[in-house]
C-alpha cells in the first residue's frame, strides 16, 4: 500500500565517512532508506515514524569535526516496489550465477537468485554485495553452519544455501528488510534459511563455521568482537560495507581478536575482505 515518506536532503563536508557515519545512527531511529549523494545522501523514512525531534540525537549532527546541513521535504504517497520496479536491472555476477526480480526472463543459470526488489539493501547492483557473492561463489558452502548478518534481502544466505550451506541464519535489524528476506526465502524455495529480526546479542551462545556481514564500518567495528567469538576455531569471516581505506583498520581490528586476513576484493574503491579464526 502507498505510503508517505518524508526524505530529508543531507550535505555533508567531509563526505566520509561523514555519511556513512550519517546512515548508520539515522538507520537506528527508523529511517529506512538511503540513497549516496555526490554530496551527501537522501534519508527516507515514513510519516507515521517521524517526530519533530527526530533528529535531536543524531550525535554527527553535533559534531564539530563535520559540517552537515539538511533540507526536508514530504514526499507525496509513492507505491515504491512499482518505482523500483521501472529502475531495477537483471545482476549476471559469473556465467553460472545471475539475479534477477519476479518480472524478469529466467537465466537458466545454475545459480538463478529471484529477489524482489523492495527497498532492501542487497539487490546484487551495489558493489558490496556483488563482491560478497563472488566471495560466496568462490569457497566451499556445504554442509556449513552459516550467519548472514545484516541480511537486508537475504540475497546472501540464498546463495549460500544453494552453494550447500546446511543451516543458515539471517538477521537484520529493519523491520522492512526482515519481511522483505522471509518473503524472497520463500521465493526461492529455500529449506535451511531462518530469518530473525535483531541485531549482534543474536550471536550469543551460537557457533558458525562462516559468518558474512555486508553492514558498514562502524558497525563493523562495534560488533566484530562478537562476529569472532561466534565462529569456530577454523571458521571463515566475509566483511564488506567500507572503503579501501578503511582496510587497515577493519584488519588491525580483525587481528586483534584473532581472525587472520586472507585476501580482499576491490569494486569502485569498496571492499569485501575474508578472514580466517586462528
Amino acid at each position: 500500500m502507498p505510503q508517505t515518506y518524508i526524505e530529508y536532503n543531507f550535505i555533508v563536508n567531509p563526505l566520509q565517512p561523514g555519511t556513512e557515519i550519517l546512515i548508520a545512527q539515522l538507520g537506528l531511529v527508523n529511517f529506512e532508506s538511503f540513497v549516496e549523494t555526490e554530496t551527501g545522501v537522501q534519508a527516507y523514512i515514513q510519516k507515521v515514524d517521524w517526530s519533530e525531534g527526530i533528529l535531536n540525537d543524531i550525535q554527527i549532527l553535533q559534531s564539530n569535526e563535520f559540517e552537515i546541513t539538511h533540507l526536508k521535504t514530504e514526499i507525496a504517497q509513492v507505491n515504491w516496489n512499482k518505482e523500483w520496479e521501472k529502475n531495477f536491472q537483471p545482476v549476471e555476477v559469473t556465467k553460472e550465477c545471475a539475479l534477477r526480480a519476479p518480472f524478469h526472463e529466467p537465466f537458466n543459470v545454475k545459480y538463478e537468485l529471484i529477489i524482489e526488489p523492495k527497498m532492501s539493501f542487497g539487490t546484487g547492483h551495489h558493489e558490496t554485495t556483488f563482491m560478497m557473492l563472488q566471495f560466496i561463489l568462490e569457497n566451499e558452502f556445504s554442509e556449513k553452519k552459516v550467519m548472514d548478518m545484516g541480511c537486508g534481502t537475504a540475497v546472501l544466505a540464498i546463495l549460500a544455501e544453494m552453494r550447500g550451506a546446511s543451516k543458515i541464519d539471517a538477521v537484520d535489524i529493519d523491520e522492512w528488510c526482515f519481511e522483505n528476506s522471509v518473503e524472497n526465502v520463500e521465493r526461492n524455495n529455500c529449506k535451511s534459511i531462518s530469518v530473525f529480526q535483531g541485531v549482534a546479542s543474536f550471536l550469543e551462545n551460537k557457533k558458525y563455521d562462516v559468518l558474512i556481514a555486508n553492514i558498514n564500518r562502524n558497525i563493523l567495528l562495534q560488533d566484530m568482537e562478537a562476529y569472532s567469538k561466534n565462529l569456530i576455531k577454523g571458521g571463515e569471516l566475509y566483511l564488506s560495507g567500507f572503503y579501501k581505506e578503511d582496510l587497515p583498520l577493519i584488519t588491525d581490528t580483525c587481528n586483534k581478536l584473532g581472525l587472520e586476513f586472507v585476501e580482499n576484493k576491490e569494486r569502485n574503491n569498496w571492499i569485501a575482505a575474508k578472514f580466517y579464526k586462528k
